[in-house]
């Protein structure tokens, strides 16, 4: 098994097919790991994503810095996988901010059925607290693995 360093321009061509990822996030030195719906952004960098009001939004709110991991697992001889690091920021109703809102609902709606798992079964009183956000990208790193040749 050969493993190869990706470029950035492989990266972001994974990101942009790819719906979800690992979020990790961290508060008082004790980190947290979540799968979370994703959407990648190639003009702005970033990946957008939302989630109801709960532990990973409150520890992204105290810190900002954040990690996501995505991959592309066939078997433990053939994977793909990436690294992102960034910064959380949320996305308000507020005007100044509906573009921005309107360009992470617009690609979140490319992919069919995407509200699911986070806002699977939210009544409507619950809807009020569904944060969109994005992920800056500050910069990531990726590699994939191939069969070695035989000599």
């Amino acid at each position: 098994m050969l493993i190869h360093e990706l470029t950035p321009s492989d990266c972001a061509d994974i990101l942009s097919r790819t719906s979800v990822g690992r979020l990790a996030c961290c508060r008082m030195n004790q980190p947290y790991v979540v799968p979370v719906s994703i959407a990648y952004d190639a003009r702005q960098v970033c990946l957008f994503s939302f989630s109801t009001i709960g532990k990973k939004v409150e520890w992204m709110r105290a810190n900002p810095s954040v990690c996501v991991e995505v991959e592309d697992l066939e078997d433990r001889f053939n994977w793909t996988t990436i690294v992102i690091f960034g910064r959380y920021a949320e996305i308000s109703d507020d005007p100044k901010d509906k573009d921005l809102r309107q360009r992470a609902l617009h690609l979140f709606s490319d992919r069919s059925q995407w509200w699911l798992p986070g806002a699977a079964g939210l009544s409507d009183s619950e809807h009020e607290s569904v944060v969109v956000y994005r992920i800056h990208i500050d910069h990531m790193t990726g590699r994939r693995t191939t069969r070695s040749e035989k000599a």
